[in-house]
C-alpha cells in the first residue's frame, strides 16, 4: 500500500524483500565486505569483534534465516497456550459483563475501565486463581468510595454490601483507610486520584496485601480459605460515579512484585522479539555507511538522516517486515516503543529530540501499511495520554514535562498529526488531558515543601479588614509573607514551562500552512472542536458526556493563549488587519448559517422562529435570502417541537448502562478517565451553511441558505475567496468592509466565549473554596491562640487541649496555603486574569456591533451576554486579593462599556428569553452597588442615562419588579432615613461576635440617577401615577404575604408537638419581609425627590396616591407595633433564616417617609398629609409614639420621658440615627398629638348613610356618571386606576362628579 503525505517518494512496496532473481543484483549494492559489517554491526553486535574468518558472510541473501534465527526465543518465553496451573478463565482477563456484577455500572469498551452508577455496583474479572502468587493493579481516578480486593464465585453482593462485606471477599477502602472481610479494621493510608493500588494474593502461603504506588501497605489478612471449590476473582464496589481501571496485565505493570504473576500473561516472546528489532534499529540509526571510503561511522542518532542508499532501506525492510505486527499491540507499544522514544526525550535537547521522533515516524509511514500505523499511532498517543494524566507530580514536573515534549514531537510530523486529528485526539481520546495540570492532593509527594518552606496565610477575616490587618502587620509576620510570595513565584515559574508546552501543542493544532495533498491541521481542528463543543453544549446536565470544568479551564488558558499568538502573527503578516488587543465576532456570522451553534438560544428566541419573522430585514439589510425549503422544515418543527422522532431518540447516546447490569458499549465519555476514552456520541444537529454560489456577486444580489452538516465545510467556506467571504457573508452595512483576521480565527475565538459559558464560570467560582477553607482555618486558629493566652495557668488539662487543637489547625494552614499557592498558580495567576478580561472585552465589543445592526442583534447566543455579565463577576470577586481588577489597562473604559451594555439592554425587547433578562437585570443591580462601578454608570451618556431610569419607572406589573426594585433602592441606600448601615443594626446588637451574619455594601448613592428620577416623575404626567401605583400595590401585596407567613409560622410554634418549620417557607418569609422594606424605601426616595406628587392636590391622581399611602403606612405600623403582637412573638424565636426580619428596617423606613410628609413638607403640603393621615381609620397614635420607645402619646405640654430600655425606641439607635433625625421625629410626634387632638374636638359625629359603602372610612364625595353610584374620591379613583366598570353595577363610568350631601339635598326641596 502506497504511502501518502509522508514527504518521500518511496512506497513499502518500493523496499520489498528480494526474489532469488534479484540476489546477485542486490549483493552488489555495496561492496561484499562492507556489507557484511554492516550487517553484522546492526543484527548481530555481539560479534562485531569476531575475526571475519571465523564467521558466515552476511548479505541479503541468507539475512531472512539470520533474522529466524536471532529472533527464536527459548521455550519458557513462549507464550502458553491453553490454561495455566494455578489459573482458570479466558488467557484474555477482562471484566465480567456477562453476569459478573451487581448495580448499575458504567464499563468501557476494553473491558478494563468501570463507572460506578448506582449506590454500591459491585464486578469482577473473567479469571480467577487458585493456587500460587498473582498481582493485578487499579488505576485510581477518583478517590470515593471503593472497596477493592478479591472475592470467590458464591459472595452474594447487593447494593449495600460489596467485596469485603462478605464471607470470602477481602477488600481495601482508601477513601476510609480500613479493610474489609465482614468486619473492618485500620489499614493502610488514603489513595488519591492518579494513584496505583497493587492486590496481591499468594495462596501458597494463604495472605493477601495491597501496595500503593509501589509501596507495600503490609499483609492485610491470612488464612485465606483454600482447597477445591476456592478460587478467587479480582472485584470491585464502588458508589456512584466513582471510577478505576484495572490492569490485569494486558499492559506493563506500573510496579511489579518480584514472585508474583499478573493474571494474564505479557506477551514474553513477542517481548523479546520487539526487544531485539528494536535493537537493531536502534544501531541503523547509529552506524552511516560510507561508501566512498568503504567504512561504517558511528554518530548520534539524532544526526540520521534517510538518504535514500538501497542498502539502508532494505536494512530497514527487513526489520519493520517483523516489527510492524508487533507494534500493533498495545502492551509491546507502551513496553517498547514508548520507552524508545521516552527515552529519546530524556537523553537529548528538544532539538535532538524531534529529530529522533521525525526519523521514526517517517519510517514508520514508509514502512508499515496505513492501517498498522494508525493502530500503533492510536496506542501510542493512549499510552502518552495515561502516563500524563496519573503520573505522579514532582517538585520539577519533569515527569509531565517529559510526556508533553514527546507529545510535542510526535505532532510535529505533518501526517501523524493530520491522523490523530482526525481519527484519535477528539475522537477516540479525551485531548484536553493534555492541557490539564492536576492539583497535587499529597502536598508532600509534590514537593511543596521543598518549593515553599514557609508557609503564610491572611491574619484577618473578610468585610474589606485586609488594608487595616496590612498596616498592623509585624515584622515576623511580613517576613514570612514574603517567604511565602518568593516560594510561589519559584513555583509559577515551573508551572510555566508545562503551560507554555501545552501550548504549543494547540499551535500545531492550529497550523493552517500544513495542506500540502490535503486538508490543513486547523481546519480538521475546528471540525472536531466545533463536535466537541456540541457534546458539551447539548449533553449538560448529563455528567458523563461532559469534559470535567477542571479541564476546560486549563484547556480555555491554553487555547486562548495559542489563539492570540495565531492572530497576531497574522497582523504581523497582514498590516490591515487587527490586533487580537482588538479582537471581536462579527454579527453577520450569528445570522449567516456558517457557524453552528446547535440548539443555544438566541437573544431572539428560536433560531427557526427568527429566520421566519426576520426574513425581511436579511434579505434588506445582507442580502441573504432564507431558502424556502428551510422555512417549511423549520415550520414541520416547529409542530412537532414537542414530539421527538425516534430515529433522534434513538441517536441519543444510551452508554454502557442498564438497570441491574452492565454493558460494553462505546467508552462512556468524560467520566471513564481511567481509560481516557470517550463515548462514540451520535448527536445530530444540522449545522445552516450557505449555498456556495458559482459566480461573482453584485451588491444588489441575494444569496440563498440551506444546511449543512459541519463536517460538509471547507476550507473555503469559512475563509472564503475573492468572490465569497466564507464566514463573513452577509456583511451588514455597519461593519467595516476590512476583515479582523483569518475567519478560521473567529471561529475558534467564537469556540473560547462558548467554552467559558459550558463550566470554566462554574469551575473558578468553585476554587475560590479552597481560598474560605483558608480564611476558616486561620479564624479557628486565631480563637484558639487567644483561648491560650486567656486559659489559666492552673488548668493544664484544657491547655493540653487548647495546644493540640492549635497543632492541627497550623498543620491544616500549612498543607492549605501550600494548595493555594498551586491554585493561584494554575487558576488565579495574572496571567490567568488577563486572559478572562480579555474575553470579557472581546464579548462587550462583539455586543456593541451587534447592537448596531438593529432587529439582526436578535440572533446573537445568549451566552455572549452571559460571559460578559459571568467574567466581569470573575475578575472582581475569584481573582483579589491577590491581583485587583483595577490594575487592569483600560480598566475605567471597561466598566463604562459594560454599564452602558447593562444599562441599554436590561429592558431590551430585542431580548425574549427570560433568564438572560433576569441575568442583566441582577447585573444591573450588582453594578450600582459598589461606588466604583456605579461611577461607571453615570460616565454613560446621557440620553442612556435617562432611557434606562425610564425603564426603570416602568409600571411593575408584567415584568420582574423585585430587581428593578432593589436597583431604585441602591441608588437611595445612603440618603434616607437611619439608612447609612453596612450591616443591621439589630442583628450587631444581639450577636456582634458573630463575623458571618448578613452584611451589606457601604452606601454609595448616586445623586446624579436619582436626579434623573426626579426630573422624569416631573415633567411626565405618566410615568408618576402608573409607577406609584404598581409600587404601592406591590407593598400591600408583600405585606400581606409577610402577615401572613408569620401567622403560620407562629401556630407552628406554639403547637405542643416538636415540629420543624420549613426552611423555604421561612426564606420566602424574609424575602416578602426584605421586599417590603425595599418597597418603603422607594416611596421615601420618591417623596424626598418630588414631594408634589403628593402633596399638589391640583395633579389629578395626588390625593388618591397620598390616601392610599396613608392607608398602608398605619397599616404596616400597626401591625409591626401593637403590644405583644404576632410580629414581636416571631421576632423573639429569633429562627434561623429570619434573622433580617425585626423593628429596626421597616420602622425607619415608615418614619422616613412620615418624616418627609409632615417635616420637611411645605406647610400647606403637611396640613393635608396631616388631614389624611389622621382621616385614615386605621390610624393610632400610639403607634408613633412607640418608635421612641414610649407606651402612650405624652401629656399636652410636657417633656418626653426617657424610653424604656426594654421596648424598641429610634433613641436606642444612636450610631445609625443622627440626633437631627431624632429631633425631626420628636417633632413629628408632637405636631402629630397636636393635630390628633384638634380633629377629634372638632369632629363631628357621621350618619352611617354618609359613609363610603366601599371603605366606610371616609364620607361620600363623589358620584359615577352616568350610573349615579357613589362613594368617596378615594375609592373610586384608587379602583379606576384598574378599571373602568362600576364597583356596583358594572356599567362602563365616563366621568366622576363630587358630590356633597347639603347641596343635593337643596336642591331636591326646591324641585318639590
Amino acid at each position: 500500500m502506497a504511502s501518502k503525505g509522508a514527504g518521500m517518494s518511496f512506497s513499502r512496496k518500493s523496499y520489498r524483500l528480494t526474489s532469488d532473481t534479484e540476489k546477485s543484483r542486490v549483493t552488489g549494492i555495496v561492496p561484499e565486505k562492507l556489507l557484511n559489517d554492516y550487517l553484522y554491526r546492526i543484527f548481530s553486535p555481539d560479534h562485531v569483534s569476531t575475526v571475519a574468518t571465523s564467521r558466515t558472510p552476511l548479505n541479503f541473501q541468507n539475512l531472512p534465516e539470520h533474522l529466524d534465527q536471532l529472533l527464536q526465543v527459548d521455550n519458557e518465553d513462549e507464550e502458553s497456550e491453553g490454561q495455566v496451573e494455578g489459573r482458570l478463565g479466558p488467557s484474555t482477563v477482562v471484566l465480567d459483563h456477562t453476569g459478573g456484577f451487581e448495580g448499575l455500572l458504567l464499563v468501557d469498551d476494553d473491558l478494563l475501565g468501570v463507572i460506578g452508577h448506582s449506590n454500591f455496583g459491585t464486578i469482577r474479572s473473567t479469571t480467577c486463581v487458585y493456587k500460587g502468587k498473582w498481582v493485578y493493579e487499579v488505576l485510581i481516578s477518583s478517590q470515593g468510595l471503593m472497596q477493592i480486593g478479591w472475592c470467590t464465585i458464591n459472595c452474594r453482593f447487593n447494593q449495600e454490601e460489596g467485596v469485603g462485606d462478605t464471607h470470602n471477599s477481602y477488600a481495601y477502602d482508601g477513601n476510609r483507610v480500613r479493610k474489609w472481610n465482614v468486619t473492618t479494621t485500620n489499614y493502610g493510608k488514603a489513595w488519591a486520584a492518579g494513584d496505583i493500588v497493587s492486590c496481591l494474593i499468594d495462596l501458597d502461603d494463604g495472605t493477601l496485601s495491597f501496595s500503593l504506588n509501589g509501596v507495600s501497605l503490609g499483609t492485610a489478612f491470612e488464612d485465606l480459605s483454600r482447597g477445591p471449590g476456592m478460587a478467587y476473582f479480582p472485584a470491585i464496589s464502588l458508589s456512584f460515579k466513582e471510577s478505576v481501571a484495572f490492569n490485569f496485565g494486558s499492559r506493563p505493570l506500573r510496579y511489579p512484585v518480584a514472585g508474583y504473576r499478573p493474571l494474564q500473561d505479557p506477551p514474553r516472546a513477542d517481548l523479546v522479539r520487539a526487544q531485539k528489532l528494536l535493537g537493531c534499529f536502534r544501531a541503523v540509526l547509529r552506524v552511516e555507511l560510507d561508501a566512498v571510503e568503504g567504512r561504517l561511522v558511528d554518530k548520534e542518532s539524532s544526526e540520521w538522516q534517510l538518504q535514500g542508499q538501497p542498502t539502508v532501506l532494505l536494512t530497514l525492510a527487513h526489520i519493520f517486515h517483523r516489527f510492524a505486527p508487533l507494534l500493533r499491540k498495545v502492551y509491546l507499544v507502551e513496553a517498547v516503543l514508548m520507552s524508545f522514544l521516552l527515552g529519546a526525550v530524556e537523553a537529548g535537547t528538544p532539538v535532538q529530540a524531534q529529530s529522533v521522533v521525525r526519523q521514526v515516524l517517517d519510517l514508520l509511514w514508509l514502512f508499515m501499511e496505513d492501517y498498522e500505523v494508525h493502530d500503533c499511532l492510536k496506542q501510542l498517543m493512549m499510552s502518552l495520554l495515561r502516563l500524563y494524566r496519573f503520573s505522579p507530580i514532582v517538585p520539577d514536573l519533569s515527569l509531565q514535562i517529559h510526556y508533553l515534549r514527546l507529545t510535542i514531537a510526535i505532532l510535529r510530523h505533518e501526517k501523524s498529526r493530520k491522523f490523530l486529528l482526525s481519527n484519535v485526539l477528539f475522537d477516540v481520546l479525551r485531548s484536553a488531558v493534555f492541557f490539564y495540570i492536576k492539583s497535587p492532593l499529597r502536598v508532600e509527594e509534590a514537593g511543596l515543601q521543598e518549593l515553599i518552606p514557609t508557609t503564610w496565610w491572611p491574619h484577618s477575616g473578610r468585610e474589606g479588614k485586609d488594608s487595616k490587618e496590612a498596616k498592623d502587620e509585624t515584622a515576623e509576620q511580613r517576613q514570612r509573607r514574603r517567604a511565602y510570595e518568593r516560594g510561589c513565584q519559584r513555583l509559577k515559574k515551573r508551572i510555566e514551562v508545562v503551560e507554555e508546552l501545552q501550548v504549543q501543542i494547540l499551535k500545531l493544532l492550529l497550523n493552517n500552512k500544513d495542506d500540502n495533498g490535503g486538508e490543513a491541521s486547523r481546519y480538521i481542528f475546528l471540525t472536531k472542536f466545533r463536535k466537541f463543543l456540541q457534546e458539551n453544549a447539548s449533553g449538560r446536565g448529563n455528567m458523563p458526556m461532559l469534559c470535567p470544568p477542571e479541564y476546560m479551564v486549563c484547556f480555555l488558558h491554553r487555547l486562548i493563549s495559542a489563539l492570540r499568538c495565531c492572530w497576531d502573527e497574522y497582523k504581523g503578516a497582514n498590516p490591515h488587519a487587527s490586533f487580537s488587543e482588538e479582537a471581536y465576532i462579527p454579527p453577520q456570522i450569528f445570522y449567516n448559517g456558517k457557524v453552528d451553534y446547535f440548539d443555544l438560544q438566541r437573544l431572539g428566541g428560536l433560531l427557526s422562529h427568527l429566520r421566519k419573522t426576520l426574513k425581511d430585514d436579511l434579505a434588506s439589510k445582507t442580502n441573504i435570502l432564507i431558502d424556502p425549503l428551510e422555512l417549511q422544515a423549520t415550520t414541520m418543527d416547529d409542530l412537532d417541537e414537542d414530539e421527538e422522532p425516534a430515529p433522534a431518540a434513538a441517536q441519543r447516546p444510551t452508554q454502557a448502562l442498564a438497570i441491574g447490569g452492565a454493558l460494553p458499549l462505546p467508552r462512556p465519555g468524560w467520566l471513564s478517565s481511567p481509560t481516557l476514552g470517550r463515548a462514540n456520541r451520535f448527536l445530530s444537529t444540522a449545522a445552516v451553511s450557505l449555498m456556495t454560489p458559482r459566480r461573482p456577486l453584485s451588491t444588489s444580489e441575494k444569496v440563498k441558505v440551506r444546511t449543512l452538516s459541519a463536517e460538509q465545510r471547507t476550507r473555503e467556506d469559512i475563509e472564503g475567496s475573492h468572490w465569497n467571504e466564507g464566514l463573513l457573508l452577509g456583511r451588514p452595512p455597519e461593519e467595516p468592509e476590512q476583515p479582523l483576521t483569518e475567519n478560521s480565527l473567529l471561529e475558534v475565538l467564537d469556540g473560547a466565549v462558548m467554552m467559558y459559558n459550558l463550566s470554566v464560570h462554574q469551575q473558578l467560582g468553585k476554587m475560590v473554596g479552597v481560598s474560605d477553607d483558608v480564611n476558616e482555618y486561620a479564624m479557628a486558629l486565631r480563637d484558639t491562640e487567644d483561648k491560650l493566652r486567656r486559659c489559666p495557668k492552673r488548668r493544664k488539662d484544657i491547655l493540653a487541649e487548647l495546644t493540640k487543637s492549635q497543632k492541627v489547625f497550623s498543620e491544616k494552614l500549612d498543607h492549605l496555603s501550600r494548595r493555594l499557592a498551586w491554585v493561584h498558580a494554575t487558576v488565579y495567576s495574572q496571567e490567568k486574569m488577563l486572559d478572562i478580561y480579555w474575553l470579557l472585552r472581546v464579548c462587550l465589543r462583539t455586543i456593541e456591533h451587534g447592537d448596531r445592526t438593529g432587529s439582526l442583534f436578535a440572533f446573537m447566543p445568549e451566552f455572549y451576554l452571559s460571559v460578559a455579565i459571568n467574567s466581569y463577576s470573575a475578575l472582581k470577586n475569584y481573582f483579589g486579593p491577590v491581583h485587583s481588577m483595577e490594575e487592569l489597562p483600560g480598566y475605567e473604559e471597561t466598566l463604562t462599556r459594560l454599564a452602558a451594555i447593562l444599562a441599554k439592554h436590561f429592558a431590551d425587547t430585542r431580548i425574549v428569553g427570560t433568564d438572560i433578562r433576569d441575568s442583566l437585570m441582577q447585573a444591573l443591580a450588582s453594578y450600582v452597588c459598589y461606588p466604583h462601578s456605579l461611577r461607571a454608570v453615570e460616565r454613560i451618556p446621557e440620553e442612556q442615562r435617562i432611557a434606562m431610569v425610564r425603564s426603570l419607572l416602568a409600571p411593575y406589573e408584567q415584568r420582574p419588579w423585585a430587581q428593578t426594585n432593589w436597583i431604585l433602592v441602591r441608588l437611595w441606600r445612603g440618603c434616607g432615613f437611619g439608612y447609612r448601615y453596612t450591616r443591621l443594626p439589630h442583628l450587631l446588637k444581639t450577636k456582634p461576635e458573630d463575623a458571618n451574619l448578613p452584611s451589606l455594601q457601604k452606601p454609595c448613592p448616586s445623586t446624579l440617577l436619582q436626579q434623573h428620577m426626579a426630573d422624569l416623575l416631573r415633567q411626565d404626567p405618566d410615568v408618576a401615577p402608573s409607577f406609584l401605583n404598581s409600587v404601592l400595590n406591590q407593598l400591600n401585596w408583600a405585606f400581606s404575604e409577610f402577615v401572613g407567613m408569620i401567622q403560620e409560622i407562629q401556630q407552628a410554634a406554639e403547637r405542643l408537638e416538636r415540629n420543624f418549620v420549613d426552611s423555604r417557607q421561612l426564606k420566602v418569609c424574609a424575602t416578602c419581609f426584605d421586599l417590603s422594606v425595599s418597597l418603603l424605601r422607594v416611596l421615601e426616595m420618591t417623596i424626598t425627590l418630588v414631594p408634589e406628587i403628593f402633596l399638589d392636590w391640583s395633579q389629578p391622581t395626588s390625593e388618591m396616591l397620598l390616601r392610599r399611602l396613608a392607608q398602608l403606612l398605619n397599616q404596616v405600623l400597626n401591625r409591626v407595633t401593637a403590644e405583644r403582637n404576632l410580629f414581636d412573638r416571631v421576632v423573639t424565636l429569633r429562627l434561623p433564616g429570619l434573622e433580617s426580619v425585626d423593628h429596626y428596617p421597616i420602622l425607619v423606613a415608615v418614619t422616613g417617609i412620615l418624616v418627609q410628609l409632615l417635616v420637611h413638607g411645605p406647610a400647606s403640603g403637611t396640613e393635608r398629609a396631616t388631614s389624611v393621615l389622621l382621616a385614615d381609620p386605621c390610624f393610632q397614635l400610639r403607634s408613633i409614639c412607640y418608635l421612641l420607645g414610649q407606651p402612650e402619646p405624652p401629656a399636652s405640654g410636657t417633656a418626653l420621658p426617657a424610653p424604656d430600655q426594654k421596648r424598641f425606641s429610634l433613641q436606642s439607635y444612636t450610631d445609625y440615627i443622627s440626633v437631627e433625625e431624632l429631633a425631626q421625629v420628636e417633632q413629628m410626634l408632637a405636631h402629630l398629638t397636636s393635630a390628633s387632638a384638634q380633629a377629634a374636638a372638632a369632629s363631628l359625629p357621621t350618619s352611617e348613610e354618609d359613609l363610603c359603602p366601599i371603605c366606610y372610612a371616609h364620607p361620600i364625595s363623589a358620584v359615577f356618571q352616568p350610573c349615579g353610584h357613589k362613594s368617596c374620591k378615594a375609592c373610586i379613583n384608587q379602583h379606576l386606576m384598574n378599571n373602568k366598570d362600576c364597583f356596583f353595577c358594572k356599567a362602563t363610568i365616563v366621568s366622576v362628579e363630587d358630590w356633597e350631601k347639603a347641596a343635593n339635598s337643596s336642591a331636591t326641596s326646591s324641585a318639590a
